[in-house]
C-alpha cells in the first residue's frame, strides 16, 4: 500500500464503492436471497411476487449479477447480458408505486437482516429508491 491509498486499496480521494461497502459478492448474494425469500412469504410483497415465475431462481441470479456490477463490483449482468437496459425489460409489468414500494420493502427489510450498517443502508436505500422510482411505467 502506497501513501496515496487507503486501508482498501482504494485512492486517497476516491470514495469506496457500495459493493465495498457491503462487503463484496458474498453480502450481495445474502440480501438478495433474503429479498427473495421476504418477496416469496411476506404479504406485504403480493402484489410483486405476482409479477415474478413462480420459480425464483433466475431472478435471484440476475438480481444478484446485475447488483453486483451496479454497486460498484464485476459486470457479471453486463457480461452475460448485455446492458441491463432496465426501463425496457420492466416495460411488461405493471410497475406504480404499490409496486415500487413494496420492492423497496423487501430490499430494506434484507438489508436491516443482513446486518448492513445504518449509514450504508441510508445511502444505498435512497440511491435504489431513485432507481425503484425510475422503473415505474403506470400511475398511481
Amino acid at each position: 500500500m502506497n501513501s496515496a491509498e487507503n486501508q482498501s486499496g482504494q485512492p486517497e480521494n476516491q470514495p469506496a464503492t457500495f459493493f465495498q461497502m457491503l462487503g463484496g459478492a458474498e453480502k450481495i448474494r445474502d440480501i438478495v436471497e433474503r429479498f427473495y425469500d421476504i418477496m416469496d412469504s411476506d404479504p406485504r410483497a403480493a402484489g410483486i411476487r405476482a409479477m415474478h415465475a413462480q420459480d425464483l431462481t433466475e431472478a435471484r441470479e440476475k438480481l444478484f449479477m446485475f447488483l453486483t456490477g451496479w454497486t460498484g463490483g464485476p459486470q457479471l449482468y453486463i457480461e452475460r447480458y448485455g446492458h441491463p437496459q432496465l426501463r425496457a425489460r420492466h416495460l411488461p409489468f405493471p410497475v406504480d408505486e404499490s409496486a415500487r414500494d413494496q420492492w423497496m420493502y423487501c430490499m430494506i427489510k434484507a438489508m436491516h437482516e443482513n446486518g448492513v450498517e445504518e449509514p450504508v443502508l441510508t445511502r444505498l436505500a435512497s440511491v435504489l429508491y431513485e432507481l425503484a422510482d425510475f422503473m415505474r411505467n403506470r400511475a398511481g
